[in-house]
């Protein structure tokens, strides 16, 4: 690395994954929009997901996808489960590129968290007149204490769902979407079956760690052999359960061996979603708590990953990069607050050019905005003109002075 090179922030530096080049380190992580008709997106997608795609974001991700229809929590949620979804997700893709972003989609199943409301409604399970349907899942447990009973799912029941995600990893294709995501965490299918409190199976996809796992490589497997191989996939992992888990950083670390095996090219990595009477703590959500997993993921296996939850401040994103613990940053919630944190971040960090991560029509405007402000640095000597002979004095402190009564 030359010293040009050191006085660019990482955070800002391009990074390349297959043949797919973000311009930028920083990740619009999924987030659950509940904005979905029959799991096609709307309106609310399109200016959602754009704004963070004109805010400098390298890498764009939509919500959670659903595979198929009975893989959504609730009737708003995303999916991709039908061809008649494909145009409406490509206007989204499409406008994505036109900003310099990479547009990437999450694809999930809830399987025993379905049938019920979105958080506006806490989650709510739904009535009988509000046309509930039956989760599924690897042994029939309530996902929470007195929540609805999911089926068991047999051998079919797995291959359908199999033929689901590889069905929409090549929807996903004609999407125009660049990165794809398997959804593993937060008690979702995946993590339902990855867990020992979920997963209470005696046959192959049971038992011990290898038959746990079984089901989570079948999905990658399913999804790669699709997935054009120049274009990268990540899976989100709960790297612990959390609250009265017991899936550890340990487990994590062997499930991301297998991964890589199966041409996974980054984790994601999250936490929490299946709980029980465990012996682990709930993880706090403090600045950067997900970071010591991807630290360690990428430590113990070489893997590269992404670290997500509570960062906003620009040089500690910059320092989890610059110390290797990650190689991708995501902001969620930060980016709703602010959708232009990457180009403030970039402002913060010394980048050269921030205004180059916004498309032109903005930037042309906001560089006459820093000019201006060059034009009258704080503590200049104004006068407001108020007509051809009438000027009154401006003080940075006070602003505009009283104008003298000349009635």
């Amino acid at each position: 690395m030359n010293n040009e090179s050191r006085e660019v922030p990482l955070l800002f530096t391009p990074i390349k994954l297959r043949s797919v080049v973000a311009r930028n380190r920083i990740v619009s992580s999924p987030m659950c929009q509940y904005a979905s008709d029959d799991g096609g997106p709307e309106e609310w997608q399109l200016v959602n997901f754009g704004r963070f795609a004109m805010g400098g974001c390298g890498i764009v991700f939509g919500e959670e996808s659903a595979v198929e229809a009975r893989g959504r929590k609730t009737h708003h949620c995303a999916g991709i489960y039908k061809d008649s979804h494909i145009a409406s997700y490509r206007r989204i893709t499409d406008f994505i590129k036109s900003l310099g972003a990479v547009p990437a989609i999450q694809l999930g199943h809830c399987g025993r968290r379905a049938s019920q409301h979105g958080p506006l409604k806490d989650r709510a399970l739904l009535s009988e007149a509000e046309r509930p349907w039956q989760g599924i899942s690897p042994s029939p447990l309530p996902p929470t204490p007195g929540g609805a009973i999911p089926r068991e799912m047999d051998e079919s029941d797995i291959r359908a769902t199999l033929v689901a995600w590889r069905e929409a990893a090549q929807r996903s294709i004609d999407a125009g979407y660049d990165i794809c995501e398997i959804h593993g965490a937060h008690g979702y299918l995946i993590h339902q079956f990855l867990s020992p409190l979920s997963n209470l199976r005696s046959d192959g996809y049971g038992g011990g760690l290898e038959g746990r796992m079984r089901y989570a490589l079948e999905v990658v497997e399913a999804v790669r052999a699709v997935w054009p191989q120049d274009k990268p996939l990540f899976f989100r992992t709960s790297a612990v359960e959390g609250a009265g888990g017991v899936w550890g950083i340990e487990e994590t670390l062997a499930l991301t061996r297998e991964l890589q095996q199966r041409g996974v090219d980054v984790v994601d990595c999250s936490s929490g979603g299946v709980g029980g009477d465990g012996p682990m703590p709930g993880v706090p959500r403090v600045p950067g708590f997900q970071a010591g997993y991807a630290r360690e993921i990428r430590r113990r296996t070489g893997m590269p990953t992404v670290a997500v939850g509570m960062i906003a401040d620009a040089h500690h994103a910059e320092a989890i990069l610059r110390d290797g613990n990650a190689d991708l940053i995501a902001l969620a919630r930060g980016l709703m607050d602010n959708p232009n944190w990457p180009l403030h971040a970039a402002r913060e960090l010394g980048y050269a050019d921030p205004l180059g991560l916004v498309h032109q029509r903005e930037a042309q405007r906001l560089r006459l905005l820093e000019q201006h402000s060059k034009e009258y640095p704080p503590g200049s000597a104004i006068e407001i003109p108020f007509g051809p002979g009438e000027q009154v004095s401006y003080s940075w402190q006070d602003g505009i002075a009283a104008r003298n009564d000349r009635r």
